[in-house]
């Protein structure tokens, strides 16, 4: 069943992310004896509210967040969507620990467009007692448009992590959600591939009636089932998912438009498919390194804007 979704209560705190339930993380529930599970400063919490102001351009109106969540103040720097607010999201207490609970919640409103990253990549520490869990609630409203681009997830030796993603959107709206997840620590000391405990990654589409759509969840645990094998990792070190919501007119062109692939010279492989339900689709890439795979994602979501809006993805920054 997938979880529901935290509410913020009255005196301006939130409950705790739990996670407790989950088969998968049962082993590894102790308690961290430096700071207890939830503590201040690991209990991160972000809310963002995109919408249209009086004269029709979209800001981030609604704003919250706990530390160690930053949200940098948004930008309008998309030279092709110069009408888009671009938003980073920061940490300020460095790689995610055991005893780590976090929970972004982004609402997009009637016809209100956004694109939101992450500064840098998201590093998961090694962890001995317990385990970093998140819960993200994407919200978007009639007519809607996000980009949710953020940079790569790098799970360190012995890492747990587990993340639950709800993506509530309405039939008109579009969202373009990826996550993209290395294998490790590649060139660490003698390299640090596939030697995490456990990634456990939950994804769930619905209407805002509350229609179920689609779940996706991928647990990995390489002590369990070799990644090396065929029909999971094989030989390639990093793994894009990403779910495109999307009216079934828009997703249709897109699908067409869109080529699966096996490139052995490049070391790269593209997948595309529909989602359940018309609610848009799922497409995945494998690669060796991260910069041809984002640069796969970027082009792909380039031909989902082509589609809703008519206009291109501009080129990456050099820097990212």
């Amino acid at each position: 069943m997938p979880l529901k979704p935290v509410e913020k209560l009255k005196d301006n705190t939130i409950p705790e992310v739990d996670f407790s339930h989950a088969r998968e993380m049962q082993p590894y529930l102790k308690e961290p004896p430096q700071m207890y599970v939830g503590a201040p400063g690991k209990h991160g919490y972000l809310r963002l509210g995109f919408e249209l102001d009086p004269r029709g351009k979209s800001i981030l109106r609604d704003l919250d967040r706990r530390v160690p969540l930053i949200a940098q103040q948004e930008l309008y720097f998309d030279e092709e969507m110069p009408e888009m607010p671009c938003l980073y999201i920061l940490s300020s207490g460095g790689p995610n620990v055991d005893g780590d609970r976090y929970q972004q919640d982004i609402t997009v409103k009637k016809d209100a467009i956004a694109w939101v990253s992450t500064g840098a990549a998201t590093k998961l520490a090694e962890m001995r007692f317990n385990y970093s869990g998140m819960i993200q609630n994407i919200v978007l409203e009639e007519g809607a448009y996000l980009e949710f681009m953020p940079e790569p997830v790098i799970p360190c030796k012995h890492t747990r992590f587990i993340c639950d993603t709800r993506l509530n959107v309405h039939p008109s709206a579009t969202v373009f959600y990826s996550e993209i997840y290395m294998g490790g620590r590649k060139y660490y000391k003698e390299g640090e591939l596939f030697q995490f405990d456990i990634l456990s990654v939950c994804s769930h589409g619905e209407r805002p009636d509350g229609e179920q759509l689609f779940r996706e969840k991928f647990v990995i645990d390489p002590n369990v089932v070799p990644v090396r094998q065929l029909g999971v990792m094989g030989q390639y070190d990093v793994f894009a998912n990403v779910i495109v919501m999307t009216p079934k007119e828009h997703a249709d062109k897109i699908y067409e438009a869109t080529d699966a692939f096996i490139d052995k010279d490049k070391k790269l492989a593209v997948g595309i498919t529909h989602l359940p339900n018309d609610a848009g689709l799922l497409f995945k890439v494998l690669g060796m390194e991260p910069g041809p795979v984002k640069k796969i994602v970027r082009e792909f979501c380039s031909k989902v804007r082509m589609e809703i809006k008519g206009k291109p993805v501009p080129p990456e920054f050099p820097w990212r």
